[in-house]
């Protein structure tokens, strides 16, 4: 066996044998130069994987399975660094969703065994990029969450730079009276703990702290950050791996709140001027240092509302409870009175709220504020309706408390000064938070190796700061050693490929610049690209953008794609058999259509499928491939999108989208109709679907006839 050359395997398995005739089968990678096809039931099997490894010992260095799915058995069918393997979807790609012994399901199975062959033959072994890297995490914000992340990266084996504006590390937990219980029963306020995990701090060598500092620039990528900081009139410069951004939040603006009766009297407070007040243990009024007896908590004062904070700020409803413990406890005799929209006491807060409940001194009910009174003994008159009771209320209280929300600190940027083409903070999700995939990477943002904790990135209490950002960490120390070997993180974690260029060619259009999801681009004063690889994350959008083709990556490429769909046989015209190319994210589309196959929806067989990277790599040569080809149809899935960036690739898809609005002119110059090429946003839990989204299509391609192209096509 010759070092190197493609091995074919056919697995009969799973159905497969029953579906389709083998021994035909066998003969397409005869016809294409490849040795005889082996054939096992079970290649995944013990016997099977003997059969595959004796080859490899003997010199194979590049294995064609056909089988099940690329997304099943992956480390069973990983021979090692150096032994390529290119799967071929037989199982749920094929037998699980066609008819078995049927002549179109044998044609599908040739085609996407002919696909696997010419991919595995344009697919080099990619060559990692690697330098060497520093591996200290640098932390901006010495908050509770800043504290945790400094702590948890310096445990697991990092040095740490923590960088804190202010001249002492604590953050708003420092000016906390109590937090919230933590501890069995989970009925009291217990004390916050913030000076002895600043102590922690203080006592870890591995943790050098820098405070009455801000960060002045960060320019880089993961593992080769440089930043310059300016501290004690002076400005220092040093080299990190990843960052950690926990600047926390800010207090949604009082000033704002003039309708619930804040400026008009000195006896209306928010929730933070409240907790600075109860640290003397007797509650009194601003006004004239009367003990306040009766206190009146409102809730949502700014948030869910769209006119000011639309969200939930997560901490107000236990902050109210917390507080209203304060009266209680610094008199008994005081009385506390809580109007919410919804009481949110998650896990086992409830146990306080049920604490709370039962105290007879305080009045809860769910209620809309129709008026908040200044009168002149000082003491404020609110008015609640819609209550519990059906009955408007009205109460009479010394002190007022707002619960007023949080916004991100990251709103309005000014904490990492980044030197990227594509801004110097983090791009902003909704509501001024940084982006991060929330469903799927939770700590992951757009700017590679660069993580967003604690309060800056969600709304969240100080126990889940703690959390997010001790995650955060493990995730800022996970980048810096995969960067070390070449890999790349999420989606496509240990890739080791990256873009290769080739700048001869480049028009300087800006495009790959400008549509690349993460910033891996900065470019020169004429517009050349100059990439940082280790901010890449292999979604291959830039490769998708270029319109010279002079992107590529060592295994995966135009010419590799395109080949791919050259290799597509096509029935002639009378035959009837029309064939539609699917074009499917690997991310939610290819792993829907995988559940299709496990849950034996009937596609049609008449669709040949081709998995990308994201659907923001597509390029549009392909599509004029496809046609030239006499493709009849194609269609386009990818992740769905919107405001919340659900993609994985963050516009990817959307991407996708926006460049087939302008194929309709190329279309029409090769006269095919634009509704040939359909595109779908898919789910993973949208497989149900698939059944009539191609049915349809089909529908659609058999009322506009046979591609004009067919008849002159190979």
């Amino acid at each position: 066996m010759t070092q190197g050359a493609i091995r074919p395997y056919i697995c009969t398995g799973c159905g497969i044998g029953e579906a389709v005739d083998v021994a035909r089968l066998a003969k397409v990678p005869v016809a294409s130069g490849l040795p005889e096809p082996r054939h096992h039931p079970f290649f995944c099997g013990e016997q099977g994987l003997k059969i595959i490894a004796d080859d490899v010992a003997a010199g194979a260095g590049s294995l064609l399975i056909a089988a099940c799915s690329m997304r099943t058995l992956a480390e069973r069918f990983n021979f090692g660094h150096g032994v390529k393997v290119e799967r071929v979807n037989l199982r749920e790609g094929c037998a699980w969703v066609s008819e078995p012994k049927d002549e179109d399901t044998q044609l599908l199975a040739e085609d996407l065994l002919r696909m696997g062959i010419v991919k595995a033959q344009k697919t080099e072994t990619p060559t990692p990029f690697i330098e060497k890297l520093e591996k200290t995490v640098l932390v901006v914000g010495g908050g509770i969450a800043g504290i945790s992340a400094s702590l948890a990266a310096a445990r697991a084996g990092s040095n740490v730079v923590l960088v804190e504006k202010d001249a002492q590390l604590g953050g708003f937990l420092r000016k906390l009276h109590k937090r919230f219980p933590r501890n069995a029963p989970y009925e009291e306020p217990e004390e916050t703990g913030i000076n002895e995990n600043i102590e922690e701090v203080k006592n870890e060598k591995r943790i050098r702290v820098i405070t009455s500092a801000q960060v002045e620039n960060i320019s880089g990528q993961p593992g080769l950050f440089d930043v310059t900081v300016s501290a004690a009139g002076g400005v220092e410069k040093f080299r990190v791996g990843a960052v950690v951004q926990s600047t926390g939040f800010k207090p949604y603006s009082p000033e704002k709140l003039g309708h619930l009766g804040y400026g008009r009297s000195p006896n209306v407070v928010t929730n933070a001027q409240f907790e600075e007040m109860s640290v003397s243990g007797i509650i009194r009024r601003p006004s004239d240092g009367k003990e306040a007896l009766s206190v009146a908590f409102l809730q949502c004062a700014g948030s869910r509302d769209k006119d000011h904070l639309p969200y939930c700020s997560s901490f107000c409803c236990m902050t109210s409870l917390k507080q209203a413990a304060y009266v209680r406890n610094a008199n008994p005799q005081a009385k506390a009175y809580i109007f919410y929209k919804d009481m949110r006491t998650p896990g086992r807060y409830e146990h306080f709220y049920k604490k709370m409940q039962d105290d007879d001194g305080v009045f809860l009910t769910k209620a809309d504020i129709a008026a908040v009174e200044p009168m002149d003994d000082g003491s404020v008159s609110v008015t609640a309706c819609r209550t519990l009771l059906g009955v408007d209320i009205k109460v009479k209280v010394d002190l007022v408390v707002l619960a007023a929300g949080m916004e991100t600190a990251a709103k309005n940027g000014g904490a990492l000064k980044l030197d990227y083409r594509q801004g110097p903070e983090l791009p902003e999700l909704n509501y001024g938070f940084p982006d991060s995939h929330f469903i799927c990477f939770p700590y992951e943002t757009r700017r590679t190796g660069i993580y967003a904790a604690g309060a800056v990135r969600q709304p969240m209490d100080s126990a889940m700061a703690r959390t997010d950002a001790e995650g955060a960490a493990l995730k800022a120390i996970q980048c810096v050693e995969l960067s070390s070997v070449g890999k790349s993180v999420q989606p496509r974690s240990g890739d080791t490929s990256y873009p290769r260029i080739k700048f001869e060619s480049c028009t300087q259009c800006k495009r790959c610049t400008e549509e690349c999801p993460y910033g891996m681009y900065d470019e020169d004063e004429k517009g050349t690209p100059l990439p940082n690889p280790l901010r890449c994350r292999r979604c291959g959008t830039c490769m998708g953008a270029c319109p010279q083709r002079i992107i590529s990556f060592d295994d995966f490429h135009v010419d590799m794609v395109s080949s791919m769909i050259r290799a597509i046989s096509i029935p002639p015209e009378e035959e009837e058999r029309p064939r539609v190319l699917v074009f499917a994210c690997e991310n939610d589309s290819l792993p829907a259509f995988d559940m299709a196959g496990l849950t034996r929806v009937r596609l049609s067989p008449h669709i040949r499928l081709i998995s990308l990277r994201c659907l923001g790599s597509l390029s549009m040569v392909w599509l004029n491939d496809a046609f030239s080809k006499g493709i009849d149809g194609v269609l386009l899935f990818g992740c769905q999108y919107g405001e919340d960036y659900q993609c994985h690739n963050m516009k990817g898809s959307e991407l996708a989208k926006e460049r087939m609005g302008k194929l309709g002119e190329t279309l029409g110059r090769m006269m095919i109709e634009p509704e040939r090429v359909q595109f779908e946003q898919l789910a993973i839990n949208d497989y149900t679907r698939l059944g009539e989204i191609i049915g349809d299509f089909m529908e659609k391609i058999d009322a506009m006839g046979p591609n004009p192209f067919k008849e002159f096509a190979e």
